[in-house]
């Protein structure tokens, strides 16, 4: 198996790391995988991961739960109310940070479809893009939507977009400077991204540590604490201009955490932290298991 060997940082570009945890993969095999932090710019990465190539057998299951219609279980109840209810959100919050009630709309990592289906319904034109042929399949079944493989990005014309989003989606990706680049030349000049992911800075992850199930090694490669966010967006030509949290996250990641490890009652559990993780969020929003970025152009 080829592994990608990280030797220089992709946000500051120096090589000082050091070894920050050792997680385990308990969604699929396992394994364990150690967790690296840029000593520089305090940048997270799992080091020693398969190549995005080579990857694809850590996903094959079928309780991975984004490319899931799973309802066993008080968890995926869970994680599929939520869902339908941060839907509506992620579509009001791009209209509001976009300024636009419609526009053209690109979403990457589309998974199984839900959200430019909402986005479609809403009334926006949507290109969305996902690597997984499973999920583009299930997509086109369900929501009859044409969903792209990631090298249709390379052909898409340039400032074309009002809104591009990746919702739990660029912590997955091996080229992230690349990834930026992109981003940068496919939006309008007055667009807006807006990108979802873990907070490794959450009460959550400092509650579990090593054993949160959001690192979800080696599946996810990068974790964005919002300094580090906010520093990417900057080196590619991007202002910050919001963040806003997603505290329900907690209660699900608090659950798959208690079920990895086998432990008695993990959606009660789960529950708990997570209403812990929610009350620690009210007054310090980066603290949220996940974060919601809207990113602007410079002027």
């Amino acid at each position: 198996m080829n592994v990608l060997k990280i030797d220089q940082c992709p946000l500051c570009g120096k090589s000082h790391f050091e070894k920050a945890m050792q997680c385990t993969d308990h969604y699929a095999t396992g394994e364990a995988f150690d967790i690296y932090r840029c000593r520089d710019c305090g940048f997270l990465f799992t080091q020693g991961v398969p190549v995005e190539a080579e990857i694809g057998r850590y996903y094959e299951s079928p309780d991975y739960i984004s490319h899931s219609d799973t309802r066993q279980g008080w968890t995926y109840r869970v994680y599929h109310w939520v869902r339908r209810f941060m839907l509506g959100r992620k579509v009001r919050l791009v209209k509001r940070s976009s300024g636009l009630p419609k526009g053209a709309l690109l979403d990457i990592g589309t998974g199984t479809g839900y959200f430019p289906d909402a986005s479609r319904k809403a009334g926006w034109t949507v290109t969305a893009i996902e690597k997984s042929p499973a999920a583009r399949a299930f997509a086109k079944e369900h929501f009859h939507l044409e969903v792209l493989a990631p090298e249709a990005l390379a052909e898409l014309p340039s400032a074309s977009f009002d809104a591009i989003t990746l919702w739990h989606v660029m912590e997955h990706l091996e080229d992230l400077n690349g990834t930026w680049e992109q981003l940068f030349r496919l939006l309008k000049p007055d667009g807006v991204v807006v990108i979802a992911v873990p907070n490794p800075n959450s009460y959550d992850a400092a509650y579990y540590r090593e054993r949160w199930a959001a690192y979800d090694v080696p599946r996810h490669l990068w974790h964005f604490v919002p300094s580090v966010m906010q520093q990417l967006g900057a080196k590619h030509g991007f202002i910050l201009a919001e963040r806003h949290p997603m505290p329900f996250d907690a209660f699900y990641i608090a659950m798959m955490t208690e079920r990895y490890y086998h432990h008695r009652l993990p959606f009660l559990r789960g529950l708990w932290i997570g209403a812990k993780a929610w009350v620690a969020t009210l007054g310090r929003k980066e603290r949220s298991s996940s974060m919601m970025y809207v990113f602007r152009k410079k002027k």
